[in-house]
């Protein structure tokens, strides 16, 4: 009869044992596709503390994982139906002396079957509050490595059978493969970001480097400037760049970059105008998943991307003072932390800041941290504004000229004398940036040999009072060469020497002075 048939399955213990293995591997499957479909770590701790009860029917699940850092354990997912919890998410439980240390060490799972009777660990007490009887731990093992545990409690007390110490073994061990797809996929996914903006800032630094051709001059004060660069370049040390908008910061800054030590490594520029002050901290520093509204994922800060390089904080000044405290902590530990993260991040990254700010008015003005201004003011560099270097404006005009003739396709070979004139007479309140502009545009309106720049571009003010300007190029070297010769008391040669003042060689000068037909006064020494 079928119900005798019936029967007697139900007695038979080997046929039990088959439904009991069949019942436990069909949630092992259920275990196995809910894990491995996820991604992230949000998701992963959320699906299991969303299905882990309706797989394991236990009263209370957590999952602990190791973190060497703390040299402890912590709870990255509970799932209990206790009225008391003890144990919640984020939990820290130490190594030594705890349950999951033993399993961590030991490799192997370990049962309190009699919480009410006899408790051996630092975390038994806490279940015991928590009214469970029995505690089993099992560890996460992954290659020889273990993760952490699967922390399985149950009012119930008494040993587990085997079926269920095996079957809990085996989601441990689907959980831990599980863990460690989605940590690589995490990584593999942050690695791919991270070469995408690196890529970014790798072809702005190309351009950058491009840029460089125009740190070129003949005065003494571009000359001295340069000299101080590439002197603090091979240090570690901070550099603040003073100076008015468009003198060339960011192109000094790349080029201590490119004298010092860390050329190889990133170049990252950051314009602390540009952004939106609640995000200045996330854009510096970095935020983790959630931090906010919008921060959809986690993300490097510029700090991170410039690690092992140098990061360029252009107009300092601007700077929220709510940030400047923690960019002060971090030049003092090297310490990151990104927004919504409790774990530090090591950065070793060369600052460079720029201003064209008066930073002491700043101060006055409760505008900017006194002990940030003396942190960044280890070795000031001031950029001198154009007119006050107005022998290096031919040479200025014409290297962008050669640059703009190959990206416009023009034929200019030389500025016309006019032109040149009028742009040596010309004050630049716009600097070096001003003067590039300019060419660009009456290169793009050129069509001959020889550039002309209309008046309508460069109207050169004359002056109200004092001294005439000099007329012509030849008039200015004229100048120059005597404000040279006077500060060297008419000496040509030797380390204080006119020449050396100027860059050039004795020989040069004496012929110049010929050509010019400068005599030296006879009431001066020898």
């Amino acid at each position: 009869m079928p119900m005798n048939n019936h029967m007697s399955e139900m007695h038979d213990p080997d046929v039990s044992s088959i439904r009991i293995d069949q019942s436990f591997y069909r949630k092992l499957l259920v275990v196995s596709n809910i894990l491995n479909s996820q991604r992230d770590t949000e998701s992963f701790w959320r699906a299991i503390t969303t299905n882990i009860k309706d797989i394991i029917a236990w009263e209370r699940a957590g999952i602990t994982l190791y973190d060497a850092e703390l040299d402890s354990f912590r709870f990255y997912a509970v799932e209990t139906s206790m009225p008391i919890v003890k144990l919640k998410c984020d939990t820290i439980i130490p190594r030594k002396g705890s349950a999951i240390g033993w399993v961590y060490e030991h490799r192997t799972i370990h049962v309190r079957p009699h919480l009410q009777s006899e408790r051996v660990f630092l975390e038994d007490d806490l279940y015991f509050q928590e009214g469970l009887g029995r505690m089993i731990n099992i560890p996460l093992l992954v290659r020889d490595q273990c993760l952490g545990s699967l922390n399985i409690g149950s009012v119930q007390s008494g040993d587990p059978d085997a079926e269920t110490v095996e079957f809990l073994t085996q989601v441990a061990t689907q959980i831990a493969f599980s863990i460690d797809h989605v940590k690589s996929y995490e990584e593999i996914s942050q690695l791919r970001e991270q070469l995408a903006r690196e890529n970014a800032y790798l072809l702005e630094e190309i351009k950058g480097r491009h840029d460089l051709g125009s740190m070129i001059g003949k005065s003494e004060k571009f000359k001295k400037t340069l000299e101080l660069a590439r002197a603090v370049a091979p240090t570690a040390t901070s550099v603040l760049i003073m100076g008015e908008t468009g003198t060339g910061k960011e192109m000094l800054a790349r080029y201590v970059h490119e004298h010092s030590p860390r050329r190889e490594k990133p170049f990252v520029r950051v314009n602390c105008a540009s952004i939106p002050s609640g995000l200045v901290e996330s854009e510096l520093f970095g935020h983790e998943r959630g931090a906010f509204t919008g921060a959809e994922q986690s993300r490097q800060g510029k700090f991170e991307l410039a690690h092992g390089g140098t990061l360029f904080l252009d107009e300092i000044g601007e700077m929220p003072i709510e940030a400047q405290a923690k960019l002060l902590l971090v030049l003092q530990d090297g310490m990151v932390d990104r927004v919504g993260s409790a774990k530090p991040l090591a950065v070793d990254v060369r600052m460079i800041a720029a201003t064209n700010n008066d930073l002491t008015q700043a101060i006055a003005d409760g505008r900017f941290r006194s002990d940030l201004y003396y942190r960044l003011h280890v070795f000031p560099i001031t950029t001198p504004p154009l007119r006050e270097r107005p022998q290096d404006i031919p040479v200025l005009a014409e290297y962008f000229m050669n640059q703009y003739c190959q990206q416009f396709k023009r034929k200019c070979q030389s500025i016309e004398a006019d032109t040149l004139e009028r742009l040596i007479q010309y004050t630049w309140p716009g600097n070096i940036r001003e003067l590039k502009n300019v060419l660009e545009r009456a290169m793009i309106l050129s069509n001959s040999s020889e550039l002309i720049i209309d008046d309508t571009l460069v109207n050169a003010p004359r002056p109200e009072s004092g001294e005439p300007l000099p007329r012509n190029l030849k008039d200015l070297e004229r100048v120059r060469i005597l404000e040279a010769l006077e500060r060297s008391e008419w000496r040509i040669e030797g380390p204080l020497g006119a020449a050396k003042q100027l860059g050039l060689n004795p020989g040069t000068l004496r012929s110049r002075l010929k050509k010019l037909g400068i005599h030296r006064p006879r009431y001066s020494s020898a």
